[in-house]
């Protein structure tokens, strides 16, 4: 599996549109992607405009046919004006492995 975690902070102004682009991207994700296993966003709660996401991806080809996809398109499109990228890694899982991730 491929996992990726970023974080982004929301620009000034800009949390409302932001959490109804991400949260249109993170739904579609799970619900029309075979290859998305998990879309999380998370809320800092020191900070209201900083927001942690946690995808699961079947497998790199999945990643990739994510970034294919309308909804990615249209968070693409509207990010840059919504927010600053923080911290953006992509990773494998260790544990559980792969056959035991539920």
């Amino acid at each position: 599996m491929v996992v990726l975690l970023l974080q982004v902070k929301v620009k000034p102004g800009k949390r409302e549109r932001f959490l109804e682009v991400i949260r249109h991207d993170a739904t579609h994700s799970e619900h029309d992607e075979a290859g998305c296993l998990r879309f999380d966003v998370l809320q800092d709660s020191e900070d209201p405009d900083t927001f942690f996401y946690y995808e699961v991806y079947k497998d790199d080809a999945a990643r990739a046919a994510h970034r294919e996809t309308p909804h990615f398109g249209a968070y693409a499109k509207e990010s840059p004006e919504l927010l600053d990228v923080v911290f953006r890694r992509i990773t494998h899982n260790v544990h559980p492995q792969d056959s035991a991730w539920r």
